[in-house]
């Protein structure tokens, strides 16, 4: 067996016990969770826009659980403060010294729970860390997991108290997800679950290294010069429709592109293709444009229809 040949092999198997396990925690949602596989590996950042008690805190625990990793959750409240969240060097009344603190940023998954219930300010210093994967405390860079992948929420219902996150620091996540009521089957199976979650937890993990090795894939998966020009074409369209007050930036096309080379991986393939790009417009386009009141969905659906795709063999 050749080095790309085990490469393959141990790709295959990772996301075979990914998706095991995640669905084994979140159940009835298959769809939901092969775009939560995909924005990890592509390595960007998850907006979860939902309602409590549907699993996002879970899910966020199997995540860490699965590849052994050091997971922190920060509950976002109006008191919560830039050091609660970074850390903070505190002087040491013995050596005489300030000595540094930590904070739940230095994790390999990080819930931030209702973010939009935290100020601004705190906000921001969640949002360099999840652009830069550094954090800057009195003066000093101090760098964090490369493996480093944030899943915030928010609740879509509640506005009392909230502070709605600005559309610079929504483009900082690669998708925004609605992860929604199970259906009927799948609330009968939640009701009459017999495998403890302790058992689950358990079972042998993978490493971080894992996935530091899916990234490293998605990063090399190939996509032609006609499908990048494709997705310039539907990237300005965003930018020039009527109905769209704000399109999708550069850095957005560059997530786009890079979501689109994970779920070709998760296809089992090394290169992308159209149905790769469209499959993930929807998720990655609604945490970054700005409609003029109308539907998102419709539009980008529209989009997707109009634009002409190329001949990509």
């Amino acid at each position: 067996m050749t080095i790309t040949q085990e490469r393959a092999v141990d790709t295959r198997h990772a996301i075979s016990r990914l998706r095991t396990r995640l669905n084994q925690v979140l159940l009835g949602k298959e769809e939901k969770i092969e775009l939560v596989i995909a924005c990890l590996i592509a390595g960007g950042h998850l907006l979860l826009d939902d309602l409590p008690g549907l699993g996002k805190t879970t899910l966020a625990k199997a995540i860490a659980e699965c590849f052994g990793a050091k997971f922190a959750r920060i509950q976002c409240t109006p008191d919560l403060l830039p050091s609660d969240v970074t850390g903070f060097n505190l002087f040491n009344q013995k050596t005489r010294e300030f000595e540094f603190h930590s904070g739940p940023v230095f994790s390999d998954i990080l819930l931030a729970d209702e973010i939009n219930r935290t100020t601004p300010r705190t906000q921001s210093s969640l949002f360099e860390a999840m652009a830069e994967r550094q954090v800057t405390i009195d003066g000093v860079s101090r760098s964090l997991s490369d493996a480093f992948f944030v899943i915030a929420t928010q609740n879509p219902i509640d506005s009392h108290g909230a502070y709605p996150l600005p559309e610079a620091q929504l483009d900082r996540f690669a998708m925004k997800l609605e992860i929604g009521y199970p259906d009927r089957a799948a609330q009968l199976a939640i009701l009459n679950q017999t495998k403890k979650r302790d058992d689950m937890a358990a079972e042998s993990p993978l490493s971080i290294q894992s996935l530091r090795d899916l990234q490293e894939v998605v990063a090399n998966c190939r996509i032609t010069t006609e499908l990048q020009e494709y997705l310039i074409t539907l990237c300005e369209a965003t930018r020039d429709h009527d109905a769209i007050r704000l399109g999708v930036s550069p850095r957005g096309m560059l997530i786009w592109q890079q979501v689109a080379k994970a779920w070709a991986v998760l296809q089992d393939r090394d290169f992308v293709l159209p149905d790769d790009i469209q499959s993930v417009a929807q998720p990655v386009l609604s945490v970054r444009l700005v409609t003029r009141g109308q539907n998102a969905t419709t539009l980008i659906d529209s989009i997707l229809q109009e634009t002409k795709v190329p001949d990509y063999r």
